[in-house]
C-alpha cells in the first residue's frame, strides 16, 4: 500500500485530478467535488488542458474497448464540463482529443454510445471559438453522421434513435463549419453529396408512411425533435439558408440526383415538397441559379418518359410560382426558351409515335403515350401561363414578341422554331400549344393603349393564323386579341352571341376613345375588320367561331370606336350580310344563317352602345320579323341543336334584312357622317392568304356579267376569241413595252393628283362609288327578285372558275357590264 501511495504522490497532478472523478462503481456517477477541482485546475492552468485532453481520451478508449459503458458516460460528461467552462488559446489541442474521443464512440457499435457521441459533438457545435481553426476537418464526422441517417437496425425505436442522432450530428457540422471562412470545404460535392441525400432519405420516409395515414397534425416542439422528417426537413432548411452564390448549385444538385435514382419524378408529390423547402429557405436573390438547375435537369432527362418530364416540368411551376414574387434574374428567358423547346420535343414524340405505330396493339400503347405527352404539354403550357401571367407588364411584352416568333406560319420562314421533323399534323399541333401558351401568358394583362397591347410588330405575325383553314387556330387568335383589347374587363358580360334586349343591364364599362387609339384604328382597322370578315366566312366554322367574332366585334365597339369606326364596323356587318345572301364561297346553309345571326346580334348591340333610336327602331323591327317569320336568322335558334334550316335564302322579303338606306338615314339624322355607308365594304387584297394555306381573296371578288343577244353558246365563243398570231404572241412576250406603260399611268397619276384640285379628285372617286354601288345593287336585285322574262345570259367569272350560262332577265341597264 505504501509503494502505491508512493507512486500515487508521484504521478502529474491533472492525473491525479483526473483519476479522482471517476468513482469506484459507475452507477454513482461523476464525483462533482473532484470535477470542481478539475475545473478550476483547467482554468489556473490552461496550459494543461491539452494533457487532460489527451489522458481522458486514453482512459475513454480503454473504457470503450472493455466495454465499461459507465466509465465512458463519466468520461464524456467531464469533457462536456470542460468544454463549457474552458474558453482559450490552449483549448485548441483540446478539442483534438475531444474530437477524437467522439469519433471513437461514433465508430462503437453500440447504439448508446453513438447518441452519447453525437449529443457531445452537437455540445461542441454550439460553442463559439475566439480563433478559427486552420487545421481542424470534419470529413470523419460527415460521412459517420450520414450513415447514421441510413440506419436499418432492426429496432424500430433504436433505428429512430440512431436517424435522430445522425440529422443532429449533421445539423451540428453544418452550424459549426458553415459560418467559417476557413471550412469552405463543407459546401464541396463530396460532402453536399452525403448531407442532402442523408437528410432528403429521412423526409422522405416518413412522407411516405404520412400519406398512408392521412395528413399528420401539427407538430408541437418536442414532436419536432422526436420525428426525423421534422428534425432533418429544419435542416434542410438552415443548410440552404446559409448557402451563398458560390455554393448553391452544390446544395442543390444533390436533390436530382436522389429523386432520379429513388423514382420519385412519377408521382412528384415528394419532388414538389423538396423544392418548395429549397425555393423557400434559400435567399431571394438566389432562385434564379435553382431555376436554372431544374433547366439544366429538364434537358438532360429530355429523353425520359413522358410522366418523369411532366413531373420536372410540375416542380418548375412551383419553383416559378415562388420565384416570381421576388427576384428572377436573367433566367426570364431561358426559362421560356427551354420549355418551349421541350414543347416542340413533345409534340415531335407524340407525332414521332401515331405515324411510326400500324399494328393494332401497338396502337394501344400509342394512345397511352400520347395521353402523357399531353400531360407534358398542358404542364408546359400551365407553366409558361404562370410565369408569365406573374412578370411585369414590360417582360411580358417581351415574351408574348417572343413567344409569336416561335409560331410556324405555312409558307413563311419568319419562325424561329424548328419544325422540320413534325409534319403537317405535328406543325398544327406546334402552332395550338404555342397559341394557348400566347392565350396564358395574356391573361390579365392590362396595357394603357391599345397600341402597347398590339403593336404592329406583333399584330401581323399574329393575325397570319387567323386566315388558316383550322377553326381551333382561329378560335385561339380571337381568345388572344380578346385578352389584349378587354382593358374594362367587359368581355365575360359579352360571353355567348345572342339578342341582348338591353345593353344598359350589362353595365359596360368603358372610356373615351384617346387619341393613341384612334391612331391605331386609322392604321390597323382595315386589317382587323378583314379579318373579321373572311374569319366569318370560314367553311369550317362553328358556335364558338361566330361567338368570339361577335365578342371581337363589341370589343372594338366599346374599347375603340368614334363615329368613324361606327361606320366602317357597319359596313363590315352589312357586307357579311350580303355575303352570305349572294354566298360567293358556296358555304353551307349554316353557314350561312349563322353570319347572318352574327350581323343581327351584332347591330342589335351596335344600335343601343350608340343610342340612335331610329337606328334602334329598324334593327328591332327587323329581329321581330326573324323571330315570327325566320328564326334561323338570329342566334337563340340557328345554334340550337336540330334547327330547322330554310331550302335557300332567295326568296326571302327584303324586310328580313337589315337595309342600308334606312341605316344611313337613322344614323345621318343623328348627325353622323354617312356618305361611306354608301360604299360597300371590299376587303383589302394581301399575300396573307397564300402564306395562310387558304383560298385567295383574289378568287372571290372577280365577278364579270356579260349581257349577251340571243344567240346559240358556240356563237358566243367564236365572237370572243382573240386571233393568235406571231405579231400578238411577241406583243405578249414583250414586256418592255408594257413596262413603259406602266411607268407613264403611274406618272399620269401622281401628276394628276398633285396637280388637279381637290374637289375634281373628290368628285370623280364618288362617282366611282357610286358607278360600283349601283351595280352590285342590280347584281343583288337579280339574286333576290328575278323578273318573269329572260333576255340574255348571264356569265359570271370567280378567279380561274367559269360558271355556265344562265337566263338573264330583263334590267333597267340592258349594257350592264361590271369588272
Amino acid at each position: 500500500m505504501g509503494v502505491c501511495c508512493c507512486c500515487s504522490a508521484l504521478r502529474p497532478r491533472y492525473k491525479r485530478l483526473v483519476d479522482n472523478i471517476f468513482p469506484e462503481d459507475p452507477k454513482d456517477g461523476l464525483v462533482k467535488a473532484d470535477m470542481e477541482k478539475l475545473t478550476f485546475y483547467a482554468v489556473s492552468a490552461p496550459e494543461k488542458l491539452d494533457r487532460i485532453g489527451s489522458y481522458l481520451a486514453e482512459r475513454l478508449s480503454r473504457d470503450v474497448v472493455r466495454h465499461r459503458s459507465g466509465y465512458v458516460l463519466i468520461a464524456m460528461e467531464a469533457l462536456d464540463q470542460l468544454l463549457m467552462a474552458c474558453h482559450s488559446q490552449s483549448i485548441k489541442p483540446f478539442v483534438e482529443s475531444f474530437l477524437h474521443m467522439v469519433a471513437k464512440l461514433l465508430e462503437s457499435g453500440e447504439p448508446k454510445l453513438q447518441v452519447l457521441g453525437t449529443n457531445s459533438f452537437v455540445k461542441f457545435a454550439n460553442i463559439e471559438e475566439d480563433t478559427p481553426s486552420y487545421h481542424r476537418r470534419y470529413d470523419f464526422f460527415v460521412s459517420r453522421f450520414s450513415a447514421m441517417c441510413h440506419s436499418c437496425d432492426s429496432d424500430p425505436e433504436t433505428r429512430t434513435e440512431i436517424r435522430i442522432a445522425g440529422i443532429r450530428g449533421i445539423q451540428g457540422v453544418v452550424r459549426k463549419t458553415v459560418n467559417d471562412e476557413l471550412q469552405a470545404t463543407i459546401w464541396e460535392p463530396q460532402h453536399m453529396d452525403k448531407i442532402v441525400p442523408s437528410l432528403l432519405f429521412n423526409m422522405q420516409k416518413i412522407e411516405e408512411v404520412d400519406s398512408r395515414i392521412g395528413p399528420p397534425p401539427s407538430p408541437s416542439a418536442a414532436d419536432k425533435e422526436e420525428n426525423p422528417a421534422m428534425l432533418a426537413e429544419n435542416c434542410l432548411r438552415e443548410l440552404l439558408g446559409r448557402a451563398t452564390f458560390g455554393n448553391m448549385n452544390n446544395a442543390v444538385r444533390p436533390v436530382f440526383a436522389h429523386l432520379d435514382h429513388h423514382r420519385l419524378w412519377d408521382p412528384n408529390e415528394f419532388a414538389v415538397h423538396c423544392f418548395k423547402v429549397i425555393m423557400y429557405s434559400i435567399q431571394a436573390q438566389y432562385s434564379h441559379h435553382v431555376i436554372q438547375e431544374i433547366l439544366g435537369h429538364l434537358d438532360a432527362r429530355k429523353k425520359d418518359s413522358p410522366r418523369v418530364r411532366a413531373g420536372i416540368i410540375q416542380v418548375l411551376l412551383e419553383a416559378v410560382a415562388i420565384a416570381a414574387k421576388g427576384s428572377i434574374g436573367p433566367t426570364v428567358l431561358e426559362v421560356f426558351n427551354t420549355l418551349l423547346k421541350h414543347l416542340r420535343l413533345s409534340v415531335e414524340f407524340e407525332a414521332r409515335d401515331l405515324q411510326g405505330e400500324s399494328i393494332s396493339s401497338a396502337n394501344l400503347n400509342t394512345s397511352s403515350k400520347d395521353s402523357d405527352e399531353k400531360i407534358v404539354q398542358n404542364a408546359i403550357i400551365q407553366t409558361i401561363g404562370f410565369f408569365g401571367s406573374n412578370l411585369p407588364d414590360y417582360q411580358r411584352s417581351e415574351i408574348m414578341m417572343f413567344i409569336m416568333g416561335k409560331v410556324p406560319v405555312f409558307g413563311t420562314s419568319t419562325h424561329t422554331l424548328d419544325i422540320s421533323q413534325l409534319g403537317d399534323l405535328g406543325t398544327r399541333r406546334i402552332q395550338i400549344m404555342l397559341l394557348r401558351s400566347l392565350l396564358m401568358v395574356t391573361s390579365g394583362y392590362k396595357a394603357k393603349t391599345i397600341v402597347t397591347a398590339l403593336p404592329g410588330s406583333f399584330l401581323d405575325p399574329l393575325l397570319s393564323p387567323s386566315l388558316m383553314e383550322d377553326y381551333e387556330l382561329r378560335q385561339l387568335v380571337l381568345e388572344v386579341m380578346h385578352n389584349l383589347m378587354d382593358r374594362h374587363d367587359n368581355r365575360a358580360k359579352l360571353r355567348g352571341i345572342r339578342i341582348i334586349p338591353d345593353v344598359a343591364d350589362l353595365k359596360i364599362k368603358r372610356e373615351k376613345i384617346c387619341r393613341q387609339d384612334t391612331s391605331f384604328m386609322k392604321k390597323n382597322g382595315q386589317q382587323l375588320y378583314r379579318h373579321i370578315y373572311l374569319g366569318c366566312k370560314e367553311e369550317d366554322n362553328v358556335q364558338k367561331n361566330y361567338e368570339l367574332l361577335y365578342t371581337s366585334l363589341a370589343l372594338i365597339t366599346i374599347e375603340l370606336a368614334n363615329e368613324e369606326v361606327v361606320i366602317d364596323l357597319i359596313r363590315l356587318a352589312i357586307a357579311l350580310q350580303d355575303s352570305a345572301i349572294i354566298n360567293e364561297d358556296n358555304l353551307s346553309m349554316f353557314h350561312r344563317c349563322g353570319i347572318m345571326a352574327l350581323v343581327a346580334a351584332y347591330l342589335n348591340f351596335v344600335s343601343q352602345m350608340i343610342a340612335v333610336p331610329a337606328f334602334c327602331q329598324h334593327v328591332s323591327k327587323v329581329i321581330e320579323i326573324r323571330t315570327m317569320e325566320a328564326p334561323y336568322f338570329l342566334p337563340e335558334h340557328i345554334f340550337r341543336d336540330k334547327c330547322m334550316l330554310p331550302k335557300s335564302l332567295e326568296k326571302h322579303d327584303k324586310n328580313l334584312y337589315f337595309l342600308t338606306n334606312k341605316i344611313a338615314e337613322s344614323l345621318g339624322g343623328s348627325g353622323y357622317s354617312v356618305e361611306r355607308l354608301s360604299v360597300p365594304y371590299v376587303p383589302q387584297v394581301t399575300d396573307e392568304d397564300r402564306l395562310s394555306r387558304r383560298k385567295s381573296i383574289v378568287d372571290t371578288v372577280s365577278i364579270q356579267v356579260d349581257i349577251l343577244p340571243n344567240s346559240n353558246p358556240s356563237d358566243d365563243v367564236v365572237s370572243n376569241t382573240e386571233e393568235i398570231t406571231f405579231e400578238a404572241l411577241k406583243k405578249a412576250i414583250d414586256t418592255s413595252g408594257m413596262e413603259e406603260q406602266e411607268k407613264e399611268k403611274r406618272r399620269l397619276v401622281i401628276e394628276r393628283f398633285q396637280k388637279a384640285p381637290f374637289e375634281e379628285i373628290a368628285a370623280q372617286c364618288e362617282s366611282k362609288a357610286n358607278f360600283l354601288h349601283d351595280r352590285l345593287a342590280q347584281i343583288l336585285e337579280l339574286t333576290i327578285r328575278p323578273p318573269p322574262s329572260p333576255s340574255g345570259t348571264l356569265t359570271i367569272t370567280s378567279g380561274h372558275a367559269q360558271y355556265q350560262s344562265v337566263p338573264v332577265y330583263e334590267m333597267k341597264f340592258p349594257d350592264l357590264c361590271v369588272y
